[in-house]
C-alpha cells in the first residue's frame, strides 16, 4: 500500500505508546511526547509550544519532517522514518523547587546545544559502536562524515520578567541510503548510521538512548546551577571534540573568515583559536577542519 509504514522493512514506524512508557513521568525524565507522523518542523512546533506557556519537558518526535531547520536557515530533510527527528523544550531560567533547581542566568544557556552533542556522541557510541565524535558546536561525525545536527533556538518569554525558553532540536541520520543523503553546503559530506556500519539502526532504542542521555546531561547541568566544568559537561564536550587540536577554517555569521588552530573551549562553550598568534573566541560559526 502506497505510503504505508511497513513497505520498507528496514525502517519500521516508532510506537508513541512505548516510547510513553520508557520516557515519560513517572518512570522516565519527560513530562510529555508527542509522535507525529509528519510535520514541518519539530523545532517549530516546540518554539509554537512555548509560545501558548508549555511547561518544561516537552518532546515532540516526527517520523517525517518537510522543512526541518538547522543552523544559518539550512533545511534538515529526511526521507520518512529514516531517521531521528526530534526536538524538546526546557526552561533553564525557571527554579524547580521539588528538584532544588536555582535559576541558570541566561550566559549560561550556549551549552545546551553542546549538551545535546554531548548526548547524542553517548547514544550512538553505545547503541551503533561507531567512533562518533563532534565538530564544534555540535555537528555529529562519523570517519570525518556527518551524521547529526543540533538546532537550539531561544523563545522570548511572556514580559522582560520571564526568561526565554531553550528548544533544542536533533537530527539524526539512521538508515538514510547513499542517494537520499542531503548536501551541505560547506562541502562537508554527509553519511548515516547504516552507511557507516552501525551494529544497530532500531530507532526505538536509539532515540530511548538519547533523550535519556540528554535528560541525565541537563539534571547534571542544572544540578549544578549551569557550571559546565562543575557539571563534568566541558570534560565530557572536549573528550568527544574532533575540532580541538585541529587546523580550523571558521565562517563567522559576519561573512568574515578566521584561520587557525583550534586550541580548546573555553568554560562559556566558546571555541578558541589561535589565529597569527591572537587567541580568539569564537560563540558562533561553520568550522571547516583542514587538513
Amino acid at each position: 500500500m502506497p505510503g504505508s509504514p511497513y513497505t520498507d522493512l528496514d525502517r519500521p514506524p516508532l510506537s508513541a505508546a512505548r516510547l510513553r512508557r520508557a520516557l515519560v513521568a513517572p518512570h522516565g525524565p519527560w513530562r510529555r511526547l508527542e509522535l507525529v507522523a509528519e510535520t514541518g518542523s519539530t523545532n517549530a512546533d516546540v518554539v509554537a509550544a512555548a509560545r501558548a506557556g508549555e511547561p518544561e519537558g516537552l518532546v515532540v518526535v516526527a517520523e517525517r519532517q518537510t522543512a526541518g531547520r538547522g543552523r544559518r536557515g539550512r533545511i534538515w530533510q529526511s526521507p520518512p522514518r529514516a531517521g531521528i527527528a526530534a526536538s524538546v523544550l526546557l526552561r533553564p531560567g525557571e527554579a524547580v523547587a521539588e528538584r532544588g533547581w536555582s535559576p541558570v542566568h541566561a550566559t549560561g544557556y550556549g551549552w545546551l546545544p553542546l549538551l545535546a552533542g554531548v548526548a547524542l556522541v553517548e547514544a550512538v557510541r553505545l547503541l551503533a559502536e561507531l567512533d562518533a565524535r563532534l565538530k564544534w558546536p555540535n555537528d555529529l561525525l562519523v570517519d570525518g562524515a556527518k551524521c547529526a545536527g543540533v538546532l537550539a533556538e531561544a523563545v522570548p518569554g511572556d514580559g522582560a520578567a520571564q526568561p526565554p525558553a531553550i528548544v533544542v532540536g536533533i537530527g539524526l541520520n539512521v538508515t538514510l541510503r547513499a542517494g537520499e543523503l542531503p548536501e551541505n553546503p560547506t562541502g562537508l559530506p554527509a553519511t548515516s548510521l547504516k552507511l557507516a556500519g552501525a551494529t544497530a539502526t532500531d530507532r526505538d532504542p536509539l532515540l530511548r538512548a538519547l533523550l535519556r542521555a540528554l535528560a541525565d546531561w541537563y539534571e547534571r547541568w542544572r544540578d549544578a546551577e549551569g557550571d559546565a566544568v562543575a557539571s563534568g559537561l566541558r570534560e565530557a564536550y572536549l573528550a568527544g571534540c574532533a575540532t580541538i587540536g585541529r587546523q580550523v577554517r571558521v565562517l563567522l555569521p559576519d561573512g568574515r573568515e578566521v584561520h587557525g588552530t583550534a586550541t580548546g573551549v573555553d568554560p562559556d562553550g566558546q571555541l578558541q583559536v589561535d589565529a597569527a598568534g591572537e587567541t580568539l573566541r569564537l560563540a558562533a560559526g561553520d568550522v571547516l577542519h583542514l587538513r
